[in-house]
């Protein structure tokens, strides 16, 4: 098997404890029952490498697909024949004495058929039986416990299955773990192999070990482990909507290659085969329901099948044609509907109509829905239509599907139909004529069902187009000109949306409209956004006027929005008129407009250090993206973004829900997974690094990103203990967000004060190893010159740098001092003063960083308490790496309440500490400099360790402590940090 183990951990240790209950003298049955292609081969061979590695003995029996009759007792006479290659004595003590077990290893032992008769050949079976457990019995043992592996028992002849029955209904003490595996999608209702399954389920010795398709994370691994990189999330999204967390189909569509359409030809003909085994009525049901896709309404179903060319089947043919593709597990019934068992299943039988057949069936399919109409038929019909094919209808059709789309607020789906209708208008002149809008207005709704379902750049390439075919109307090629602008912003374009907007006002008539309104407060928009905040506050000001002249309360919200942010007011007053700007936003049914104002709100409320309104308007706005299907609409996604990052600011490391995040198309996943980033590298995912650097591809698209996901990798690659890579990434993304935003840009205080975290390890790392740091030091006072100039000429929200800003500010200056080598103790309390607004985790990292100062200025009972106070609040948050270094710090500088070490009950608190660093290699006088004690004490550290290990040396008291579980994490951990000295 090529391709690496990965996910399974709860499976894997069940089945581990299992054998471990076995050893003990507790055998056990695990039936395990999954469909095909899941990964229950995969699964068991790892388990059996695991626990052969502690001593185990793993042999495995298969069935073979041999029809009703097969052959009898393969699985055990495969395993039997193992066991004697392995332990030939004891299989030969076996045999001897039960010799009808000789037949079943290829002897000749036991009667006869001739001399048998049937008391004798009842005699016979139960020596045969008796034998095999006594087999499995003699080679098991507790030292070495036996894990036997009966593969695929759907496929098992009777005898076999007689026979497992047996063994469990003799398992008692034996030191033997029995693994059955089978696969669920073949136990039709009448499958031999169903009611012996429920027999043992009910044994006491038994149990069930379900073995669910991948989750969306176990995909993501799984995926990253056969293709050999991690895959694009939206390459992810469609296999996970094609092969459904299955390994085997997933590993066959990523090796034909995962963006590609048709199916694998491998895996086509694996699942005809589970059709072509039904009758032919059953068949051609089954064909005609994957022409409706994965699901269809069952009554759709049977009228299609009624509507169908020929003879229309019977009522009763129908019937028993469903019912049996269901007992076959080619179709099963799903929230009440009709589906295929699998979305693959269902993508090969449409794959092998004809195209003659594929048409029959979509004509069928639109006869049964114009006969019975249905809520969601003109959807339906427009695909149908589309596939027959049958332009006019499709047209018509797909119009009315996309209004019923806007009516019900589902973006996506109206875009979708917009686009068949855009695809289709000059194929059907005639049909598109009698359709109430023109096409400009066609393209300027479809741009703007895209800006709602989250699409941005698609927003902007329809709206050009509408602008090309606005014509020569002043006010339609204004309006176009205008709705350009606006999706451009959400592109972050925001020079071309200037010119967009100042193109429609010079267009457009002086006198007022509604045009000039949305010209004038989106130019005032995008003004804002390019720090010209006099003239957007003007200009948003003559919008407001000229809304109000002309009743168009939507455009005079957005342009009050833009007012309110403008203004350099306090926040107060700013969050009062953009809530009275809302309340315009939501009386006007102007929904992007409502979440533009929603989010101006938060983003107010979070820069103020108002955490707890922050939060508030953050969620019930996330909520209103949700309930107007906006979620992954620019606004919907910056709610979300706030969401994930005032949860974070207040302590909550968890990770987020899937659907938090993987729900948008690409750019919208990968800008909120580097939001999801600030919690991983404080939580310490192990693969944060690299999760973040994946997100570069994505850097041209968005500079915010950019900041988020570069800045989030250099403070996980300072945890790791690699601070000049950390350095050097941080001067890569600072270089690439400067060329976009201004170079005074206010998340250059952040970046900043982390790289200037990375640049005091290095200098602290040169110091510990006897070298010089001038260098360093010089870099750091570069960086901080840096930071501040950005804090004194950015261009903070409201005039003034808020809390968080100045909190960084702080903290920059208290990095800078310990890359010195100044224990600066009023600066990093300044730091802890400016995060008094609520940032929980910083205000942990910074009272580290304080116990550490004030342990070197010799205050150890002011860092003591500091340090405590940290680690109290680094575990109850879940902040692994930051509890590991203050846990570090209080041992090492004996400030006391240090948590117990592991091998607390052999040896002491020291002596697990000093082990744990012997076993990176340091020399005593090297320890001592760790634990701030000298190295003769070390020594006498040393040979107690020895002595109560009873180890003739440092290896080897490494190698028994390892063995013994006596030393933690820390050990592996630490290791890296001992090329490049100690990080205090």
């Amino acid at each position: 098997m090529s391709t690496p183990f990965v996910a399974r951990t709860e499976q894997v240790a069940r089945l581990a404890q299992a054998l471990d209950r076995a050893r003990t003298g507790a055998p056990t049955l695990v039936l395990l029952g999954a469909d095909a292609g899941v990964g229950k081969t995969r699964l068991l061979r790892h388990v059996g490498d695991v626990v052969a590695a502690g001593g185990a003995r793993v042999v495995t029996g298969h069935c073979v697909d041999l029809g009703e009759i097969g052959l009898p007792y393969l699985p055990f006479a495969e395993a039997l024949g193992v066991l004697r290659g392995t332990d030939p004595t004891a299989v030969a003590r076996v045999v001897e004495a039960r010799p009808a077990l000789g037949r079943l290893l290829g002897g000749t032992g036991g009667r006869t058929s001739e001399d048998a008769g049937p008391a004798d050949a009842a005699d016979e079976r139960r020596e045969l039986f008796e034998g095999v457990l006594e087999v499995l019995a003699a080679c098991a043992s507790t030292e070495h416990p036996l894990l036997l592996v009966l593969e695929d028992l759907h496929w098992a002849d009777a005898s076999s299955r007689d026979l497992l029955r047996f063994v469990v209904s003799r398992l008692s003490d034996q030191p033997l773990l029995v693994v059955a595996t089978y696969r669920t999608d073949d136990l039709h209702r009448r499958h031999p192999w169903r009611p012996v399954a429920a027999e043992l389920a009910r044994h006491p010795r038994s149990s069930h070990l379900a073995l669910a398709p991948f989750t969306d994370d176990e995909l993501r691994e799984f995926a990253a482990a056969v293709a050999g990189r991690a895959l694009p999330e939206d390459q992810l999204h469609r296999l996970r909507e094609r092969a459904e967390g299955n390994a085997y189909f997933t590993e066959e569509l990523i090796e034909a290659g995962a963006d590609a359409d048709a199916l694998p030809w491998s895996l086509a003909d694996v699942l005809r085969t589970r059709v072509e085994r039904l009758d032919a009525a059953t068949v051609r049901l089954v064909q005609l329901a994957s022409a409706a896709g994965r699901r269809v309404d069952e009554p759709l179903l049977r009228a299609a099948a009624q509507a169908g060319p020929g003879a229309a089947p019977a009522v009763g043919a129908v019937d028993a044609a469903l019912r049996e593709a269901v007992a076959q597990h080619v179709l099963v019934v799903e929230d009440g509907r009709i589906a295929f068992r699998h979305a693959l299943l269902a993508e090969a039988v449409y794959a092998d109509l004809l195209p003659g057949e594929a048409a029959a069936a979509h004509r069928a399919f639109l006869a049964a829905l114009d006969a019975t109409p249905t809520p969601g038929a003109a959807a339906q019909r427009a695909a149908h239509a589309l596939r027959v094919p049958d332009l006019p209808v499709a047209l018509g059709a797909s119009w009315e599907a996309a209004v019923q789309a806007a009516r019900v607020l589902a973006p996506a789906e109206e875009l979708r139909h917009l686009e068949v209708v855009l695809r289709l208008w000059d194929a059907v002149p005639e049909v598109a004529a009698g359709l109430p809008a023109s096409h400009a207005a066609v393209l300027r709704t479809a741009a703007a069902a895209a800006s709602r379902a989250g699409e941005s750049e698609r927003a902007v390439q329809l709206a050009r187009g509408a602008v090309a075919a606005a014509g020569d109307d002043p006010l339609a090629r204004g309006g176009a000109r205008t709705d350009l602008a606006r999706h451009l912003l959400g592109t972050e374009s925001v020079d071309a949306a200037l010119a967009e907007a100042s193109a429609a006002l010079v267009e457009l008539p002086d006198a007022p409209s509604r045009e000039r309104a949305w010209a004038l407060a989106t130019f005032a928009r995008a003004a804002l956004n390019a720090g010209r905040e006099d003239e957007a506050t003007e200009t948003a000001a003559r919008a407001a006027q000229v809304a109000r002249e002309v009743g168009d309360v939507a455009a005079e919200s957005d342009a009050l929005t833009t007012a309110a942010v403008g203004e350099q007011i306090d926040h107060e007053r700013s969050a009062q008129l953009l809530t009275e700007a809302l309340a315009r936003a939501v009386a006007s049914g102007d929904h992007a407009t409502e979440l533009r104002t929603r989010y101006n709100l938060t983003s107010t409320a979070y820069y103020a250090g108002d955490l707890v309104r922050a939060a508030h308007e953050a969620d019930v706005g996330h909520r209103r993206a949700v309930e107007l299907g906006m979620a992954w609409a620019p606004y919907g996604v910056d709610l979300q973004m706030f969401r994930l990052l005032v949860r974070y600011v207040g302590g909550d490391l968890a990770p987020p829900a899937a659907d938090e995040v993987a729900g948008g198309r690409g750019e919208v996943r990968a800008f909120l997974t580097s939001v999801e980033l600030y919690a991983a590298v404080a939580r310490g995912d192990g693969d944060a690094v690299e999760r973040a650097l994946a997100l570069e591809p994505w850097w041209p698209r968005d500079p915010l990103l950019t900041q988020l996901a570069g800045g989030n990798a250099v403070d996980a690659l300072t945890w790791r203990g690699e601070p000049a890579r950390a350095v050097a990434y941080a001067d890569r993304v600072d270089t690439h967000v400067r060329s976009v935003w201004s170079p005074e840009y206010l998340g250059g205080i952040w970046l900043g004060a982390l790289a200037l975290a990375a640049v005091a390890d290095l200098a602290a790392a040169r110091r510990a190893a006897g070298q010089d740091d001038a260098d360093v030091v010089a870099d750091a006072d570069a960086r901080l010159a840096r930071v501040v100039r950005t804090a004194d000429e950015g261009r903070p929200r409201g005039g003034t740098l808020g809390p968080e800003g100045r909190a960084w500010l702080a903290r920059a200056h208290a990095e800078h001092a310990r890359a010195a080598g100044r224990a600066d103790v009023e600066a990093w309390r300044a730091a802890l003063a400016e995060l008094a607004y609520g940032h929980r985790y910083e205000t942990a990292r910074v009272r580290r960083r304080l116990a550490e100062a004030l342990v070197a200025r010799g205050d150890r009972g002011a860092a003591a308490t500091e340090a405590q106070a940290a680690l109290a609040e680094a575990h109850a948050m879940g902040a692994a790496p930051l509890a590991e270094a203050v846990a570090d710090l209080v041992r090492r500088a004996r400030l006391g309440g240090a948590p117990a070490a592991p091998g607390g009950d052999v040896l002491t608190a020291r002596e697990s500490e000093v082990l744990t660093l012997v076993a990176q290699g340091l020399s005593n006088r090297l320890v001592g400099e760790r634990l701030f004690i000298s190295g003769k004490t070390v020594s006498v550290h040393v040979s107690n360790v020895l002595a109560k290990l009873g180890a003739s040396g440092r290896t080897e008291a490494v190698a028994i402590a390892h063995r013994r579980g006596l030393l933690g994490t820390a050990a592996a951990r630490e290791g890296r940090v001992s090329a490049t000295g100690p990080t205090v």
